[in-house]
């Protein structure tokens, strides 16, 4: 039988470095730890890990499950060696979603690929997810690490990430059959162009010749492209506690813009009608907007323009939805309304 002192040498030979690996799983226990919840009855480092619904309160209700990455802004982060804040665009742009059906985030796991795994970029990176999971009220409970030389090119690396939530049977998002021609469209500001868009804002980079080192506001135009994506849990936590009745749904402003999301919690037979001038602006848009040259409605249909989520609330709960969607510290104002729909027109107009 080869010696096991032997065979991990022969793996690191090939690329493959088991002590990095090791040294990182112990690194990143404490950081996972610190995000349990009610519900988590396992340590991280076994084979799978184990989530008790009944603990967390659900005990009846569906189970919500969403996955997605943070696409090229990784290029970004990782040329700019900005490696602590992409963890925390990975767990919004999942739990994003899992907000827009009405659940609660339960637990998280992700998956970190890599050519060279470096222990301390990989724990900046884990440390953001961490940071981002309990900013979400979620458990970070397990992951998986790959180190694939060959297939990354030296120190680059590729995140995925899966949340899983739960709603009670009768509070599932969106609830189209409320819906009613004068409901409120409520835009919650975004904090930058998120997680979408970066390989276009890559494009313009390159060929404009942008300094990414260059003053823009009060950071650089490099930080100001790299800042994380909002979690919007306490946000949408604070809606469904005050006003659980009147809210109809949530958008999660993503690829595709505003025009591209907003329809999918409409019914067919209702319009999204948005008030351009009502959109709250967000400089890094207006920077986009001037770079690219993309007209309104192009800005509209390919970044979140300063809306990261709309929530549909009815008419009479205007104000307690803003109220609420402030009172945690978001910035939310009536971007629209809900009005009945021909067949010629389209599900969203923004003028």
């Amino acid at each position: 039988m080869a010696d096991p002192k032997d065979l991990r040498a022969a793996y690191s030979a090939a690329g493959v470095n088991v002590a990095a690996g090791d040294a990182l799983v112990e690194r990143i226990k404490p950081l996972a730890a610190a995000t349990t919840r009610p519900g988590v009855t396992d340590s991280l480092g076994g084979f799978a890990a184990l989530f008790d619904p009944a603990a967390a309160g659900h005990a009846d209700s569906f189970l919500v499950a969403a996955t997605d990455g943070v696409g090229t802004k990784l290029r970004l982060a990782i040329d700019l060696g900005t490696h602590d804040t992409v963890g925390i665009d990975l767990v919004a742009m999942c739990v994003n979603d899992l907000l827009a059906q009405g659940a609660e985030p339960l637990f998280f796991l992700d998956y970190f690929a890599t050519g060279k795994l470096d222990v301390e970029t990989a724990t900046s990176v884990v440390g953001g997810i961490a940071r981002g999971c309990k900013d979400a009220g979620c458990a970070l409970i397990g992951g998986e690490t790959a180190e694939m030389p060959g297939l990354y090119q030296n120190d680059d690396y590729d995140l995925a990430g899966f949340v899983v939530g739960a709603v009670p049977r009768n509070r599932v998002l969106p609830r189209k059959t409320d819906m009613e021609a004068g409901d409120t469209l409520i835009g919650i500001a975004s904090s930058g162009a998120h997680s979408n868009g970066y390989s276009l804002i890559r494009r313009l980079a390159e060929t404009k010749g942008w300094d990414l080192a260059s003053p823009f506001g009060e950071t650089t135009l490099g930080k100001a492209l790299m800042t994380p994506t909002i979690i919007y849990s306490a946000a949408v936590r604070a809606l469904l506690s005050a006003i659980p009745h009147d809210v109809r749904g949530f958008a999660h402003i993503t690829g595709g813009g505003i025009t591209g999301n907003v329809p999918r919690m409409l019914p067919p037979h209702l319009v999204a009608h948005i008030r351009r001038n009502d959109i709250p602006p967000h400089p890094v848009m207006t920077f986009l907007a001037t770079e690219s040259g993309l007209s309104a409605p192009e800005m509209e249909a390919t970044f979140n323009c300063g809306v990261g989520m709309v929530a549909c609330v009815s008419a009479s709960a205007t104000d307690a939805a803003i109220e609420a969607i402030t009172s945690t510290g978001q910035t939310a104002v009536p971007i629209g309304s809900l009005e009945m729909r021909d067949e010629a027109s389209p599900a969203c107009t923004i003028a």
